[in-house]
């Protein structure tokens, strides 16, 4: 906790009253938001006794917005983020975004991002109301976390969603019965629930898997940061968002893939200031850091056609790199496909195929690791791609000499698909049948080791992406960074940042809207 003398005179008031605090009114904590750095937090006194606990927080102006979490003695008790509602924490129940469970005394902390300020000097005020009856109707459906046995044996491309909110996230309303229901209607087999900051979905998966065995549900976060967005997918265990003001990226990183998630960067080049605080990618990537890229956020009819080609050159650049990174994609649906307006997208639009040997959590983690993923950029009934190699991969590399690649493509008749070679098109050809196979013979370069994707093309626009396939000689050549990339034909971007006229697009079709602020 960084000392700030602005705090002492409310901790040491807390601490004088803490054995009186439960009959008299709520503690009050108001201060000045510090200017250096973008986090900070306010500690209060919790007295023994305490069942339930409810915290009002409030920028105290429109020009500012604040993020607000919760920490209690021993670490995270949730985080609402933008929630405009109060935090409650109790023994049984809590409200949204947060974690139920005793309420050990001792020193708590209302943790607090500065997602924005135009305001000088910015100022808080936080209200704690400390109760020994609660409020809240106990919540019996929380429970603790366990992966559901695997929905299906069989091995086989299995259709997901790898961005979806429920009502969890502070900045959206679905409850998991009804987007689980609305992933069913689009023939989906699983979605990834990325919470912003907060593990209390988790809490109740093992309660609503059963109602639901043909939809998987994955645990997951979007690993909000002020300078990027990623997922962890199946993330089980919470890791501050707070990178280079107290944990690296790197440190984060490792956090979750010590609990066994991966790492997904989100919509890597949506760049629309303060209509999307944090959303595109700015962090440094450290080496062998990143699993995924989200080539993909929204479906291709909506914000797809605006930011899929900056994220797809985003990717080459961070694949030329050396990165192993495979391509996912997702809906970012916070309202479970309703009332949606023109730049919302529903679940499944974009749908990620994950090849796996069964319908698992562990299953479709291993798909990803090893690269076995197609994106349809706008939904399921996009074409669909299988790329294999004559020489059986290991993982995601082709370790030999010479190779046929084969893009066995269905549903695309009338349609054209191209390999992608090292980030540059190869040329497109005319697929005339429902079932068509188009190959590539390949070599593995002396040293190093070149990639082969393969894209389908509609109307002058890739609609199906994979991952790559990755050639090389020997193992040991394998993470030699290749050729930079160059994207030809279609205004691809190599550097890695968005084409400015598409986020000023969609800048001002969002500011149309009114909205104060959307996080993704």
């Amino acid at each position: 906790m960084r000392p700030l003398p602005s705090f002492r005179g409310p901790l040491l008031a807390c601490f004088l009253a803490c054995t009186s605090a439960l009959a008299a009114g709520p503690l009050v904590l108001e201060g000045e938001v510090p200017t250096e750095g973008s986090y900070f937090t306010v500690p209060f006194e919790v007295p023994p006794g305490t069942v339930e606990l409810e915290v009002h927080h409030d920028d105290l102006a429109s020009e500012n917005i604040l993020d607000w979490g919760l920490e209690d003695p021993a670490g995270f008790r949730g985080y609402g983020g933008g929630n405009e509602e109060p935090a409650i924490v109790g023994e049984q129940a809590a409200s949204r975004s947060y974690l139920a469970g005793p309420l050990p005394p001792g020193t708590w902390k209302v943790t607090v991002g500065k997602a924005k300020i135009r305001k000088t000097p910015a100022r808080y005020r936080i209200e704690v109301h400390l109760r020994t009856t609660a409020r809240l109707a106990p919540q019996p459906e929380r429970q603790p976390y366990r992966p559901a046995s695997a929905l299906s044996a069989q091995p086989r491309w299995y259709a997901g969603d790898f961005h979806v909110h429920s009502r969890e996230s502070g900045d959206a309303r679905a409850p998991l019965e009804e987007l689980a229901r609305f992933a069913r209607g689009q023939g989906l087999d699983f979605v990834v629930l990325t919470e912003h900051n907060t593990t209390s979905t988790l809490d109740f998966l093992v309660d609503a898997q059963p109602r639901f065995p043909d939809l998987l549900l994955v645990p997951g976060i979007e690993y909000t940061t002020y300078a990027g967005h990623a997922n962890a997918i199946g993330a089980t265990a919470y890791v501050p968002p707070r990178v280079n003001e107290g944990i690296t990226l790197e440190e984060a990183i490792g956090a979750f893939h010590r609990q066994g998630a991966l790492f997904s960067i989100n919509h890597p080049t949506y760049d629309v200031g303060d209509l999307c605080i944090g959303c595109a990618w700015q962090h440094t990537v450290p080496p062998g850091g990143v699993d995924a890229i989200e080539v993909a956020n929204g479906g291709w009819e909506k914000l797809g056609r605006f930011f899929s080609e900056g994220a797809l050159g985003y990717w080459d650049w961070l694949v030329a790199q050396g990165h192993h990174t495979a391509a996912l994609g997702g809906s970012d649906d916070h309202r479970a496909g309703v009332d949606l307006d023109f730049t919302q997208s529903a679940i499944g639009n974009p749908t990620t195929l994950v090849y796996a040997r069964e319908l698992s959590v562990a299953a479709l983690l291993e798909g990803i690791r090893e690269g076995r993923t197609v994106v349809k950029l706008q939904g399921p009934e996009d074409p669909m791609v299988d790329l294999t190699s004559s020489v059986a991969p290991t993982g995601d590399t082709v370790l030999a000499r010479s190779a046929r690649l084969s893009a066995r493509v269905t549903g695309a008749r009338g349609h054209q698909v191209r390999f992608v070679h090292n980030g540059v098109r190869l040329p497109l050809v005319e697929v005339t049948s429902d079932d068509f196979v188009v190959e590539q013979d390949v070599t593995a370069p002396g040293h190093g080791e070149d990639r082969f994707r393969v894209e389908v093309w509609i109307q002058g626009h890739p609609r199906t992406v994979t991952s790559h396939l990755w050639v090389a000689r020997t193992a040991d050549m394998r993470g030699i960074p290749g050729p930079v990339p160059q994207v030809a034909e279609s205004g691809g971007c190599g550097c890695g940042s968005a084409p400015g006229w598409s986020a000023g697009v969609l800048a001002l079709a969002v500011l149309a809207l009114g909205r104060r602020r959307r996080l993704t």
